[in-house]
């Protein structure tokens, strides 16, 4: 990663840490990161304290990712979101530089406490066209098929349980993957299809 880069991702690190944080000790280090982060994208550019975050730019979809694993018996990881109590296919955001493999991988392993590697691209879906409720948020999500190569189940912070479950009988599903997702990439993954795409 280049040294602009670095300064972006802690950019981003601030951005998202001023949204989701609610402790105050917190919110002071985002806003001082962003600021000496600002600092550092003016040496770089030349211009005034400069935050990419908060140019005027071209609107674009948000990228996400989504990871189909079986374990030994063709039984799906599944995670149970603290969010809703519901089920998805470990999964999130891709965050600034990084690549789709590498947030593939990132995901699961934070979230399920499993290590994969990326086995291949399944399904690209506009996510918009999945939902069954409002949004006004515009997302490409990949799914991928990955297989598990070590780690120990464990959940993180934003999970309340990991499991595999039955294919043919998966459990109430959170909105941040649709049941017809995840049965198009499963067909996918079974049957050596090609990938699918809107």
């Amino acid at each position: 990663m280049k040294y602009e880069e670095y300064v972006a991702r802690c950019q981003a690190i601030a951005k998202i840490g001023k949204k989701f944080s609610h402790d105050p000790y917190a919110l002071e280090n985002y806003e001082e990161l962003e600021k000496i982060s600002g600092k550092m994208m003016s040496d770089i550019t030349g211009d005034d304290i400069v935050n990419i975050f908060e140019y005027d730019v071209y609107p674009t979809p948000s990228s996400s990712v989504r990871v189909i694993v079986f374990d030994e018996i063709g039984k799906l990881l599944m995670v149970q979101e603290k969010q809703d109590g519901n089920y998805a296919v470990p999964g999130g955001w891709c965050e600034v530089f990084d690549s789709l493999q590498e947030t593939a991988i990132k995901e699961v392993k934070q979230e399920s406490g499993l290590s994969i590697e990326v086995v291949r691209l399944l399904a690209i879906f506009q996510r918009e066209r999945y939902k069954d409720y409002p949004t006004v948020l515009s997302e490409q999500v990949h799914y991928f098929l990955g297989k598990i190569v070590g780690g120990e189940i464990e959940s993180n912070h934003e999970i309340l349980s990991v499991g595999f479950k039955d294919i043919n009988n998966l459990p109430e599903l959170s909105k941040k993957n649709s049941r017809s997702e995840v049965q198009i990439a499963i067909k996918v993954a079974l049957h050596d299809l090609p990938v699918y795409f809107d």
